[in-house]
Parts: C-alpha cells; structure tokens; sequence
C-alpha cells in the first residue's frame, strides 16, 4: 500500500526524534539525520530546522546532550540552504527570487561587511551574520516558494507541532523533571522556563488569532489559548506573558486599518458566542479566585522575591544594568557600533571553539531590548537597515491575517527582554521560522491559519 506524503513525513519525523533521544551516539547522529531530511524539499527544509530548534531545546532530563550539536545545526542549515537554491534554479542558471528574500541577503551583506570592519572579534561577527543571513533567507525562500495548498499544510503542521510540545509538557507539571533548571519556574520538555514560556507565548498568540479569525471558533482553541497562558505564568516568564498579550491586542487594533480591510471580515471571532462566554467565564473565574489570583500574579511578577512592585520596577530590575552598558557603548560609538553579536564587554565574552578547526562553535550574549543591541552593535545606519527590514515584515504580516502579524508583534515583544532574534541556533529560531511564514503567506480570503 502506497504511504501518502503527509504520513510518510510524520513517521520519518517521529523516527527522527526518536533518535534524538536515545542515547549520546544517537542524538549526534540524528543532526546528520535531520541535515539530510532538509535536502527533499522546501517543506522538508523548514521542517528541518524547527527540528534542529527543538533538537537544541530539549530538556537534558529527557534527551542527553550531543557533543557535536553546534556543528549538527550548521549542517542542518547549510543542507536547508542547498534544498531552497536548488528549486529555485540558481544552480540551473534561472534565477528566482523574491524581493523580501533579496533584500534580507542585501541586509546580511551589510552585517557581514560591518562585522569585517569594525568587530574586535571578526570571525565571530562574520560567522553569526552569515548563520542569521542563511537561515532566515532559507526560511523565507522555502516558504515562499511553496503553492498555497502546501503553506496551508505546513503551516497546519508547524502550529500542531507546537500543539505537541504543550501536550508533552503538560505530565511533567507535577514532577520535578518539568522544573529541572530551577526548581521555580516550568520549562516543561525544554530545557529552561524561558525557553518554554516564549514558546507557549507564541503558540497562545497564534491560537488567540486563529480563534479571533473564525465565525464560530472551536471549543479545543479556546481552551488551548487560554492553557498557554496559564504555562505562561508557570513558566515565570515575564517578558513572555507581556508579549502574548500584547502582541496579540496590538494586531487585532491594528490589523484591519493596515490591510485596508473592515474588521467583521478579518476579525469575525469577536462577534462569537464561544469567545463571549469564554471571556466571561474567565472574569467570573477570576473574581470567584480573588485573593489566591491575586497573590499568583504577584509572584509571577516578583519571581524568587525580587521586590518588584510593578512590571516597571521589574523590568528594570531584571535589564536595567544591562541596558546602561548599551546605552555607555551607543554614546561611545554611535555610527560604528561594537561589533555585531559581540557583547557589551567584549573583553569577558566567552567563544567555545572547535578543537580542531578553531572555528567559533558557540558565543552566547546576555543582552535585552532589541533596539538598544542592534543599535549598540551596528550604529545608527546599521539599525536603521534592520528597522526598515522589520517594517517591510509587519507590513507584509498585515496584509496577510491578524494571525501573521500577531506572531510577528508578539516576537518583536518577546526580544525587548531576551534578544534572541538574531540568535538562530537556539530559542531565536523558532520565531524566525514562524517570522518568515508570516512575511510569505499568500492570502486564501480566511484567516483561519
């Protein structure tokens, strides 16, 4: 009997992470896996890589480490690379291109020749720019180059695998194992609660878009939206639960004037009778818990007793000495920037090598709010190229669907207290895949997606 492809696809993806987490020898050959999976086409390529996010972030509890996981990632995205130029015709000599492709590699150009120029660390900077250039640009090919009927599928694909690792997630909430990394705050099958609140940060926007966006949306979306913002407070993920829901609010205010559209067609949910009593029944919820709601959002806030009396307070607290180390290298180099993806204090970053090759493998930052960095790291000509590049998306994700835009919204929110966009080999890659599917959907007159 004849395995269609969309069953084909999930086996080989279960037997994939099957491998992931079987043992140390296993996991590091599941990235050559996955990097070979990328090479059958553009849907392979995207699946690919929201593997080799998950991949990262799986929960040491659950899967063991892979010695040669930053070198499996590379691989991964080189072969994603090769699988979206292949179908385009580059390597046949006929090129097709798009222009928000075009002007993402134009973009990646800049970063890589400023890297060359004015890092202290060059091979560093160089190497973070091409790895965020090629990802992303591979992203947004692989989903451009896609007929609406397969956006739809991948699409429907991406949102239940998110699905997937909420229902995983949900045994582990009363056993040590979902609180691993500190003991407070659950990461559920990731490997740190601010791994997993973003995630289910995005996955609730998305649900409250897609139930917003249907005449009469399902029961099991409702609940979904709603349980995501639960884990999102579990996950004391602060920055996480403001994004959600502001990210969410901000498309549903902006999206009908920004696609020329009225809001009865793209928002026809708000007139439901489900979402009516959904909203209802979580105010009376809310007043019925009273003091014991009251006192969870207070810990939510003040996470492990850090005194803050308000999301100002806690803001600051948390980024406050990490944005006045920004804002002492702005005024120091306001149009050369320090480098780009180098930190504050170049002098105490730390770059993991290859032992071999002595190529950089691994140079984490600790920065927050997304502005500031890229202003830090690349001027003020470097972040006017990347606010540019940021309005063309949001603009694109309008015309699209409250969805698209409120994904877009919601990751943009996210990076004003981690700045992980420009990180995809970890956390960061998981909105750029959803980021680049916003930028390249083709409307089906729904919003259901």
């Amino acid at each position: 009997m004849k395995i269609r492809k969309p069953a084909w696809q999930l086996l080989a993806v279960l037997a994939l992470i099957a491998l992931r987490v079987s043992g140390e020898a296993a996991a590091n050959v599941s990235y050559m896996a996955v990097a070979a999976y990328a090479l059958l086409g553009r849907m392979e390529a995207v699946q690919a890589l929201a593997l080799s996010w998950l991949f990262s972030m799986l929960s040491p509890g659950i899967a063991p480490e892979a010695a040669f996981a930053s070198i499996g990632r590379y691989a991964i995205v080189a072969t994603s690379a090769l699988s979206v130029i292949w179908r385009a015709g580059w390597l046949r000599g006929t090129l097709r291109v798009s222009r928000v492709t075009m002007l993402t590699l134009m973009l990646g150009g800049f970063l890589v020749l400023h890297s060359l120029i004015f890092s202290p660390i060059t091979d560093v900077s160089v190497l973070k720019a091409i790895s965020w250039t090629v990802t992303t640009a591979a992203l947004l090919g692989a989903w451009g180059g896609l007929a609406q009927q397969e956006q739809v599928r991948l699409t429907t694909w991406v949102f239940g695998a998110l699905v997937g690792v909420m229902l995983l997630s949900l045994p582990l909430l009363f056993t040590p194992l979902g609180y691993l990394r500190n003991g407070t705050g659950f990461q559920g099958i990731l490997n740190h609660p601010q791994g997993f609140g973003p995630t289910m940060a995005l996955l609730g926007a998305w649900t409250g878009a897609r139930m917003l966006g249907e005449r009469n949306p399902s029961w099991a979306l409702v609940l979904l939206a709603g349980g995501c913002l639960v884990l999102v407070v579990l996950s004391e993920a602060r920055t996480a639960g403001l994004a959600m829901v502001l990210g969410l609010g901000a498309a549903v205010l902006l999206v009908p004037g920004l696609a020329g559209r009225r809001v009865r067609d793209m928002l026809p949910g708000l007139m439901s009778k489900r979402v009516f009593l959904a909203v209802g029944a979580s105010a009376v919820a809310a007043l019925m818990a009273g003091a014991m709601l009251t006192d969870r959002l207070s810990n939510f806030l003040d996470k492990r007793g850090e005194g803050a009396a308000s999301v100002i307070d806690a803001y600051g607290q948390s980024r406050g000495p990490l944005i006045e180390d920004m804002l002492d290298n702005i005024k120091s180099g306001p149009f050369t920037g320090i480098g780009f993806g180098i930190a504050s204090a170049p002098d105490l970053m730390m770059v993991d090598r290859d032992p071999v090759l002595g190529l950089p493998t691994g140079a984490a930052i600790e920065k927050g709010v997304l502005p500031l960095a890229v202003l830090e790291e690349i001027g003020v000509f470097g972040a006017a190229a990347v606010l540019a590049w940021l309005f063309m998306v949001v603009r694109r994700a309008s015309r699209t669907s409250v969805a698209a835009l409120s994904l877009v919204l919601t990751t943009l929110l996210l990076n004003f207290g981690e700045n992980t966009f420009f990180s995809p080999g970890g956390l960061g890659l998981l909105p750029l895949i959803l980021l680049a599917w916003a930028a390249t959907a083709k409307p089906s007159g729904t919003s259901r997606t």
